[in-house]
């Protein structure tokens, strides 16, 4: 008695088991990278005029300036935020994208903890926008380094790719980060896809040549998606911003888009 047909069929069943899996994984992980991403945020930005005021050369605001007139608002309610979650420490606003969200490091979990938490620290596929303990929450590293999602709805760092336009790029120049008593101004210099290697393990930034040859590199990247501003300065003694997200065709690389400090404007 041949018994192949029986088998045959078991096997097809089986396949069609694993297949199905397959495609009901892939459906999840889409709908996840769709829908993900509209937690409501306590605590935000409420006024977005706050930061029109265009970058001065420079990186901080000389003392006998910040005491001749009232100190401006904070447009970020940092008490909520930080009553929400503690380690929330500061909020990224990019003009003209969907780029306004508050900024974490986790202080009791480890580095990638906001990859897939959000601000009520429940998990969330988008996660948040969120820095490593090698930075610190002061923004004073050489290269402070926000990590995002590249969210097929346009949520997280999503449009961040707009800066792969050259239109785009050159009519937006800045981004903004508020801390509480700061809005820091940084003057985008440099946009473009680089590989996944970490780059705060990758760089020793404390050594003064090795930091000269990143900025070297960072100032003419080797990408053929690559838009810089040669006449925005950008020194060893200058500290910087690099907002990192994932490249969609492509998980082995990344897009940064890269900013110097030029403005540090104190608020009440």
């Amino acid at each position: 008695m041949d018994n192949s047909h029986p088998r045959k069929r078991i096997w097809l069943w089986i396949l069609a088991a694993v297949l199905l899996l397959l495609a009901a994984g892939g459906l999840w992980f889409f709908l996840q990278y769709w829908s993900s991403g509209t937690t409501p945020l306590p605590g935000g930005r409420t006024d977005p005029s706050a930061a029109t005021t265009p970058p001065v050369t420079g990186t901080t605001v000389p003392a006998e300036t910040t005491t001749t007139a009232p100190l401006p608002d904070n447009p970020v309610d940092f008490k909520t935020l930080q009553t929400t979650n503690p380690d929330v420490y500061a909020w990224l606003y990019i003009p003209n994208t969907n780029i306004d969200y508050p900024v974490a490091q986790s202080s009791d979990m480890g580095d990638d903890f906001y990859l897939d938490h959000n601000i009520y620290r429940e998990y969330e596929f988008a996660g948040m926008i969120f820095s490593e303990k090698q930075n610190g929450r002061t923004f004073l590293s050489r290269n402070t380094v926000l990590y995002g999602h590249n969210m097929l709805n346009g949520t997280m760092f999503r449009t961040l790719h707009y800066f792969e336009d050259e239109e785009f790029f050159n009519a937006n120049p800045v981004f903004y980060i508020y801390t509480p008593g700061h809005i820091l101004t940084y003057t985008i210099f440099s946009a473009y896809e680089y590989d996944d290697r970490h780059l705060l393990n990758s760089f020793d930034y404390h050594n003064d040549q090795v930091w000269e040859e990143y900025l070297a590199y960072a100032r003419n990247p080797k990408s053929m998606v690559a838009l810089t501003r040669p006449d925005v300065p950008v020194t060893k003694s200058d500290r910087i911003v690099t907002l990192s997200t994932c490249v969609g065709y492509n998980g082995n690389m990344r897009y940064l888009v890269q900013g110097v400090l030029t403005d540090d404007q104190p608020t009440k």
